[in-house]
């Protein structure tokens, strides 16, 4: 039972990164507004609604990977090693997605073009964002024992949600954000003036 499994998840995880991939590729070619369900479902070879089983809506196809990025952020916080700061744990796992996924590499830039230029794009990212960072306003929460509606940990959840792409762009992104956290750590006021 156990194989079988193994092998349905791996198909569907399969047929996930297929439509994926075609609705970038067909996004980027032809432009977000231009290309349809059906036809991202025909370049990946299937039906439209083996489509919709995957993905909720034409927006998620362009970010496929939204559950596992807030699982991995809400992770880093819970499952850091004892005696680490949370701050820590945060920057290593943000420093090892932004290179690791190739966020400052030629392919992001053109991912980050097409969601630039698309309004309905934009808006998904920003719903997504939101729900990311109340996620890990949670995990924060809940791993600092801070009270419920503390506003400074709902800025910390904040700072940390804008580090990377605060990063992206820079000479060195790993180095940037080691910068940002840096701040978030220690403070405006024992920065130089």
């Amino acid at each position: 039972m156990t194989g079988t499994t193994g092998r349905r998840e791996r198909k569907k995880a399969q047929t996930r990164k297929a439509l994926a991939d075609a609705a970038m590729r067909l996004f980027t070619e032809r432009g977000f507004d231009n290309v349809g369900v059906r036809d991202v479902a025909e370049a990946a070879d299937v039906a439209v609604t083996t489509l919709f089983k995957h993905f909720p809506s034409k927006e998620a196809l362009v970010f496929d990977e939204d559950e596992g990025k807030e699982a991995a952020l809400v992770a880093a916080v819970h499952d850091r090693p004892a005696g680490r700061s949370v701050l820590h744990a945060l920057r290593d796992h943000l420093t090892h997605s932004l290179t690791a996924t190739g966020q400052d590499g030629p392919g992001f830039a053109a991912f980050t073009e097409l969601v630039e230029s698309t309004p309905a794009l934009q808006e998904y990212r920003d719903r997504m964002w939101l729900r990311h960072e109340t996620a890990l306003l949670a995990a924060l929460t809940e791993a600092t024992g801070a009270p419920e509606g503390d506003v400074r940990t709902a800025a910390l959840a904040r700072f940390v949600m804008a580090s990377p792409s605060l990063a992206r762009g820079q000479a060195d992104p790993r180095k940037a954000l080691h910068v940002v956290f840096d701040l978030l750590e220690d403070g405006w006021a024992n920065t130089a003036s």
